[in-house]
């Protein structure tokens, strides 16, 4: 194998038109590490300029009608779910991996730990969702103490917090707030505890949910998170407050949504 028969595999991957620009990139990338860190070639001014171009795409959007068509069309914990992401902006994981201590009822805030970029932040908590929202964290209330009786392990820690503070796993406020309804073993340390719900889940419900309400868009979780920022910003949030609770780093990826508007 030689530098201009790997240069020209990737000029030729890159120029490829069936397959999309993002896939070829990290095709692209997975070759530029095999050169450099196995085969210890390196390639110069090409690992700059040769990338795949990715169009702007604007994000899909829904209505309110069709928000309130798509509640409507579910159901439990996976509606709560649905509601409490389009009303603070979260992404899908973030939802997932909410504890306790992360919901503020007295100022009606949502805190995310470490979301995409390992950045903490604060977003909205609809006052509509609160009565809902504590019956569910009394329902799990119970089924950690019943898992505390049960001597099932203690919640999983990040940061190797359980090693600090050793009995905090068992503490009510670093529970899951929506937690799974099985108990797994974990890979890493073998202790069977129980682990947060699986985003799957709530993908697959939002799925059969936008297909119920009859909704003709190709909806998903996240489209949830656009029609929250654009809904801000039909009613008049500054962009740089939008910025915030979404939790992007510069506000041009914020902008989008000035165009959807």
């Amino acid at each position: 194998v030689t530098a201009p028969r790997i240069k020209d595999f990737l000029a030729w991957l890159v120029l490829r038109r069936n397959v999309a620009a993002s896939t070829q990139n990290q095709a692209f990338n997975a070759m530029l590490f095999m050169c450099r860190e196995v085969l210890q070639l390196e390639l110069g001014e090409m690992t700059e300029g040769l990338r795949a171009k990715t169009g702007c795409k604007l994000p899909v959007v829904m209505s309110q009608e069709e928000v309130g068509a798509l509640f409507a069309a579910m159901e439990g914990r996976a509606r709560l779910m649905a509601q409490i992401i389009y009303g603070g902006g979260l992404r899908v994981m973030e939802c997932c991996r909410l504890r306790f201590k992360d919901i503020d009822f007295d100022n009606n805030l949502i805190f995310v730990r470490s979301g995409k970029g390992n950045k903490d932040r604060s977003t909205l908590l609809a006052e509509s969702l609160i009565s809902a929202l504590r019956k569910h964290m009394e329902l799990v209330k119970n089924l950690h103490a019943k898992d505390l009786a049960a001597g099932l392990d203690a919640v999983w820690m990040p940061n190797a917090l359980d090693m600090k503070y050793p009995n905090a796993g068992r503490e009510l406020g670093w529970q899951w707030l929506f937690p799974s309804k099985t108990l797994s073993t974990d890979p890493r340390s073998g202790k069977v505890r129980r682990h947060h719900v699986s985003d799957m889940s709530i993908q697959r419900a939002v799925h059969d949910g936008v297909r119920k309400a009859g909704i003709v868009k190709p909806c998903s979780v996240h489209t949830l998170r656009h029609t929250f920022a654009t809904q801000l910003l039909l009613h008049g949030v500054d962009i740089r407050q939008i910025q915030d609770y979404l939790g992007h780093s510069n506000v041009e990826t914020t902008m989008v949504y000035t165009h959807v508007v």
